[in-house]
């Protein structure tokens, strides 16, 4: 399967920060292909040529092979002399006219899921503070591949939730229908806090689609009180409506503590509550939690 066009935008942003923090003239890159045991160069910055375009790198060869099998960066003074790497990659390396070059691993959940690299194209030392660098542009990349995961996983989780909640399920024990709609939202609340955090404006808006159908899913009858709410005051809600304290909710969030404080004090307000309690059963009442 191909980079999608979300992750091609990751890959070239941490490529750029690479060239960036590092002063390296050349970087590139790419992720393990999905199935196969090695890593396809999707991106290239500050290439001259096409040679190292659509490589297939597999894991234990070449500078970029070694560093995908042991998991580790790994850096070369002189990429043709080196006895430490294998030499499969040598003519696409030569065509570039790399010299130095320096391969970072991209690892998401203990698993390698892509390879980094800068070059110079001369024969020079590249330091502890480059490689630092270079492994710094590589975790950016590793974060925002571990959103997408959680996303992706997280849509998947609540669409399954939403349809087994709109089904009728004649015979189904109350107990097991509120477990269900608990699951809900939960998984409600979890979208919620994950959707200001991921970069791709069409993943987000999809995440936030969800929330709005898992909101309007079947539950207690709706009242037809009109509020509006913020986006930040609903997520708010949704993590209060799950137990969570503000403290933990700021942490959710990625805000401070007297934010939330204020975004649950305006959603009170709004919702005519005098209550945490109040205001999650208004805002379920009016249709805005599940």
């Amino acid at each position: 399967m191909a980079t999608d066009a979300a992750e091609a935008a990751q890959m070239r942003g941490a490529l750029m920060r690479l060239r960036r923090e590092t002063g390296l003239v050349v970087a590139f890159g790419g992720l393990v292909e999905p199935g196969r045991d090695q890593v396809r160069i999707s991106e290239l910055n500050g290439t001259r040529t096409t040679s190292l375009s659509a490589l297939a790198v597999s894991s234990g060869n070449g500078l970029g092979g070694k560093v995908a099998a042991l998991a580790r960066p790994y850096a070369v003074s002189d990429y043709f002399a080196s006895r430490r790497i294998s030499h499969e990659y040598d003519t696409a390396v030569a065509a570039e006219g790399l010299r130095s070059v320096l391969a970072v691993p991209v690892v998401v959940r203990r698993r390698v899921r892509g390879v980094l690299y800068g070059a110079l194209r001369s024969v020079q030392p590249l330091g502890d503070r480059t490689l630092s660098a270079a492994v710094e542009a590589a975790r950016d990349l590793e974060q925002s591949l571990v959103v997408r995961d959680e996303a992706y996983g997280l849509l998947a989780a609540a669409r399954s939730l939403g349809a087994a909640e709109g089904h009728e399920r004649s015979g189904t024990s109350e107990r097991a229908q509120s477990s269900a709609r608990e699951r809900l939202r939960e998984a409600y609340g979890a979208l919620r806090a994950l959707a200001p955090r991921v970069a791709d404006p069409v993943l987000r808006a999809e995440l936030l689609s969800v929330c709005e159908t898992l909101a309007a899913s079947p539950g207690p009858p709706r009242s037809a009180r009109r509020v509006r709410l913020t986006p930040r005051e609903l997520d708010v809600l949704a993590c209060v409506a799950v137990g969570t304290t503000n403290a933990a909710a700021a942490d959710r969030l990625g805000l401070r503590a007297e934010t939330v404080k204020a975004y649950l004090r305006s959603a009170m307000r709004k919702l005519g509550a005098r209550t945490r309690l109040e205001a999650v059963v208004a805002a379920r009442r009016a249709g805005l939690l599940p």
